[in-house]
């Protein structure tokens, strides 16, 4: 097949994906029109490695006291941390609330358009800024996200999951299938996305509802299974990840700085505990005060 020729095949997807994501697109509140470029920037945050059902009820929160980045903005760190609560991941927190910062102090409080300046902003990397330049501003992006890689990697590649890590290959088969215009190049990225994310998807695609399903490289190959590297779940529980999590949970639900003897009583492994509260610390999460008393940051 030539070159001319499996970009029009590619091309031919467009139409069935977008006009199953008119129909059937979840109703999520970053989607409407009164979430602005602000909601959509929240939600690209919160929604890294976290599942949509976490985000909804502290997306809502957040937007409900921090309407604007400036209004985040005069707020301490600390607080978004708090605000933050079980999503995980809280330097996310950190970051938007830099950004917040860097919104309101040099771009007049509103999330720039320009995919630069998007690109400048604390915790904004090449996806973020396709994400948020697609979905708020209606601009011709690229936007690989894991879901969106899965389809390609499947529908256009033929296997059964996308690399490691984002590669150039991957890159130049999303700039192949991207449309030309605008308007219908966001749609499809919100579709691609969706599609990956209730019908192809990890663990259990369901070629029955997929609209691309009759000319899907992968099940055209008979659904061959990874030859690669197996895949491992991300594990929790005993790790310094959730250590980290319980030290940060006593630290929200505090109103005045914590003594050690509070944060030694949420884990009872010595050095595993001093380990992940030097990690928080390191990372901006946590404040040593004096004779051992810790905080959030202010």
């Amino acid at each position: 097949m030539s070159t001319d020729t499996r970009a029009t095949a590619h091309h031919d997807l467009h139409a069935p994906v977008i006009d199953w994501f008119d129909e059937h697109a979840r109703d999520l509140p970053w989607r409407r029109p009164e979430a602005g470029a602000w909601g959509v920037m929240v939600s690209e945050f919160m929604l890294q490695q976290t599942p949509v059902s976490r985000v909804l009820p502290v997306y809502e929160q957040w937007l409900a006291r921090w309407p604007r980045p400036a209004d985040l903005a005069t707020e301490s760190a600390g607080e978004a941390v708090r605000a933050w609560g079980r999503l995980g991941y809280p330097r996310r927190a950190l970051r938007l609330h830099a950004a917040a910062t860097a919104i309101a102090l040099s771009h007049g409080g509103e999330v720039p358009r320009d995919h630069a300046k998007l690109l400048a902003l604390p915790g904004v990397g090449e996806y973020t800024a396709a994400a948020i330049g697609s979905f708020a501003y209606g601009q011709r992006h690229s936007v690989l996200d894991t879901n969106v890689r899965r389809v390609f990697a499947r529908a256009v590649t033929g296997v059964q999951y996308p690399p490691t890590a984002t590669t150039a290959a991957e890159r130049r088969t999303a700039l192949a299938l991207l449309p030309d215009d605008k308007g219908t190049a966001a749609r499809w990225a919100a579709a691609t996305m969706e599609l990956g994310a209730l019908v192809c998807t990890a663990r259990g695609p369901e070629c029955v509802r997929c609209p691309i399903a009759a000319s899907c490289a992968w099940r055209l190959a008979g659904s061959p299974e990874h030859t690669g590297p197996p895949r491992r779940g991300q594990t929790y529980a005993g790790t310094d990840r959730q250590v980290r999590g319980k030290l940060l949970a006593v630290l929200r639900d505090a109103v005045d700085p914590v003594p050690q003897s509070a944060l030694d009583a949420v884990w009872d492994e010595p050095v595993q505990r001093a380990r992940a509260l030097d990690g928080l610390v390191a990372d901006g999460l946590v404040e040593p005060l004096a004779d051992g008393v810790y905080r959030l940051p202010v």
